[in-house]
């Protein structure tokens, strides 16, 4: 850096300026740009940017090559320089300061012809706003961090765990329906594996709700979709539920088979057994009823009440 200094000197030694006045204009936009780089040296970019940039306005002033030279120059490291400063914005985690610093960045370096700087800065602005909404779903602030990851997601559709912090923001404010379509887009996008564990979830409490406020039509609708994202003994038994309370007694029992299949080892299997088994005979489902009760003749519970049931129904 020394070194290209002291060439630039050189070539102001040489330049035939068109007057004394453009010589001291240009001799201390040369000091001025020097001052910058040694301020860039020792780590001082909010220094160096503001002498490269008055050091671009001396230099415009002058007549000459050298002088146009020494323009290009300044257009080139003045973009650079804001982009250095917004990356320390970014690490020292004042995300706010340095996404407007890269949007300044970004205009300042489009204007200068500086299309790298444009394309660094432009690529960094999502990644900064999902390390700020990363730090406020971190403090549990979900109102302020859903804003900032719709944000996110706008500029990179793709971002499956920005989706993912999203729909657990939008649940957590009671936002359910928005945070299940959320989640969806997370689980689209490689992040399937939790996603669809918190829309089964979310969905079975839904269901779970409807249930217990009469709503059975809902309920069954809202279980079904649990079921079709993870599936879940106790699903099955809400489902078996609000069938039951429907009036769909087949529904019901092929539910509280489902339940039986996905928890065989249930600590209420004998009791899910007899429900089959009674409903189905008072269904009249004569096969079901009897493959039920068998399963319970030996059950020190229901052993004697299955054994005269089924002595009744092989008749």
């Amino acid at each position: 850096m020394k070194r290209l200094f002291t060439i630039f000197v050189a070539a102001l030694l040489a330049a035939g300026i068109a007057s004394a006045q453009d010589v001291e204009t240009y001799n201390t936009a040369v000091e001025t740009f020097n001052n910058g780089a040694l301020a860039l040296q020792e780590d001082n970019k909010t220094e160096a940017l503001n002498q490269f940039k008055e050091a671009l306005n001396l230099f415009q002033n002058c007549e000459g090559d050298e002088a146009l030279e020494m323009v290009a120059k300044c257009k080139e490291i003045i973009p650079s320089t804001l982009l250095a400063i917004a990356k320390d914005l970014i690490n020292n985690q004042d995300y706010d300061a340095a996404i407007a610093s890269l949007k300044e960045t970004a205009a300042v370096a489009k204007e200068y012809g500086a299309e790298e700087v444009v394309l660094d800065a432009e690529n960094l602005v999502p990644e900064t706003l999902y390390r700020k909404a990363s730090a406020l779903v971190k403090v549990k602030d979900f109102a302020n961090a859903i804003p900032v990851l719709n944000e996110v997601v706008a500029a990179d559709s793709t971002n499956g765990q920005a989706y993912l912090y999203l729909g657990q923001a939008l649940l957590s404010t009671g936002s359910t329906d928005e945070g299940i379509e959320a989640l969806k887009q997370a689980s689209a996008n490689g992040k399937s594996n939790v996603a669809d564990k918190l829309i089964g979830n979310t969905y079975l409490k839904k269901g779970q709700a409807a249930l217990k406020g009469g709503k059975f039509a809902e309920a069954i609708e809202a279980i079904n979709n649990a079921n079709q994202y993870i599936e879940n003994a106790q699903a099955y038994k809400l489902l078996a539920s609000a069938n039951m309370k429907s009036g769909k007694t087949a529904d019901a029992l092929e539910a509280y088979k489902k339940y039986l299949q996905v928890s065989p080892d249930a600590k209420d299997a004998a009791d899910v057994i007899a429900t089959i088994a009674v409903s189905a005979q008072k269904a009249g489902d004569k096969a079901t009823a009897i493959e039920y009760y068998s399963k319970l003749e030996n059950d020190p519970k229901y052993g004697a009440t299955a054994k005269a049931q089924l002595a009744t129904l092989k008749k």
